[in-house]
């Protein structure tokens, strides 16, 4: 091992073996592997000289006492930065990384392609009623050809909240496979940043009212949890289909349950949930019009590996002393900066 060697560590798995070749690749780094079930004495080791960990993205893949919270930055004295395995970063407390010095980053766009298709795919489905006469063909003969008569997408209407990586794909997908007309609620974007990506910037009740789709695109935030209720799912078309491939808990689960069954709206694709995976006999799951996914949007073959390669790339630049370009918590610079020199004696820039 080299002088002023760099720790780096995960928890089970990587999303690719392509971040432990590319680190793998610099004699001065070393790369750390914890269990959810290592031994605590085998854990304080690893974080008392830890300088970097490669955090999972999904909050219930790894135990409370492994996220990224004040209580395990404290016992990681050296500890420089949180490196979400996604664009989620639902295990990182970000605040406390802040008061700490430590840097939180995410791979946000890495696996926006995968993402947008996924959404994509959840509209035809929905929207051809394609589940629902595939499993009526399995349980019983004789069915009708008019039995499952689905509706064109083409000309639709589509809401997108949250017009980030994924949100603004989306729209651009939607617009050119399917002519559709594209409302937006973001209120972090003007109107210009808005009619940029060919969407028209609207009020989240408007936006409901008006679209024919509805696609979850936004962070799981303070402000965005339990922001899609009763009252909201109230405000949508009987005719129109609510999608989330964002994060849980933004709908309200039992609200969208009464919806359905209320025929409030048409349906639903949901691919993440409040507890995940959910269990067969969760509520939601006995609608035929529910199309689900164990929030697996953005897993494919091809955003995997993009996103490990991502994630390794802005690990490393940031142990060189590189300022990271996907950088959640700029106000810890000052602090992380100080820390960096008494841990490696330069000043990174």
């Amino acid at each position: 091992m080299t002088a002023n060697t760099k720790r780096v560590f995960y928890v089970n798995r990587l999303t690719h073996l392509v971040f432990a070749d590319l680190l793998g690749a610099r004699p001065d780094i070393r790369l750390d592997k914890l269990e959810n079930d290592s031994p605590p004495d085998v854990i304080d080791a690893v974080l008392a000289d830890a300088n970097a960990y490669q955090i999972g993205a999904a909050r219930d893949e790894i135990p409370r006492h492994l996220h990224g919270t004040a209580d395990l930055l404290a016992r990681a004295p050296d500890l420089l930065v949180l490196s979400s395995s996604g664009a989620g970063y639902d295990t990182i407390d970000v605040d406390a990384c802040t008061a700490a010095g430590v840097l939180a980053v995410n791979q946000a766009g890495g696996n926006r392609e995968a993402v947008a298709e996924h959404v994509i795919g959840m509209f035809i489905v929905l929207s051809k009623r394609i589940i629902q006469a595939d499993r009526h063909m399995r349980r019983e003969a004789g069915i009708r050809r008019n039995a499952y008569t689905g509706n064109n997408i083409h000309g639709k209407t589509v809401g997108i909240i949250g017009l980030g990586n994924v949100g603004s794909r989306l729209a651009e997908l939607c617009r050119s496979l399917f002519a559709m007309p594209v409302l937006a609620y973001d209120p972090y974007l003007t109107d210009e940043q808005i009619a940029a990506h060919g969407a028209e910037k609207v009020g989240l009740d408007q936006l409901l009212h008006r679209a024919d789709f509805v696609s979850v695109n936004c962070p799981r935030t303070f402000e965005t949890l339990g922001m899609i209720g009763a009252r909201e799912f109230a405000l949508m078309k009987p005719t129109a289909w609510f999608v989330n491939t964002a994060r849980g808990s933004i709908h309200d689960e039992v609200a969208l349950e009464t919806a359905l069954a209320n025929h409030t709206i048409a349906g639903a694709g949901l691919d993440v949930w409040g507890a995940e995976p959910p269990p067969p006999d969760h509520p939601l799951l006995r609608f035929d019009n529910v199309i689900a996914s164990p929030h697996t949007a953005g897993v494919t073959v091809e955003s995997r590996e993009f996103i490990a390669r991502m994630a390794a790339e802005q690990l490393l630049d940031i142990l060189d002393g590189r300022r990271p370009p996907r950088l959640l918590n700029p106000d810890a610079w000052p602090a992380y900066g100080e820390r960096f020199f008494r841990i490696f004696g330069f000043h990174p820039g």
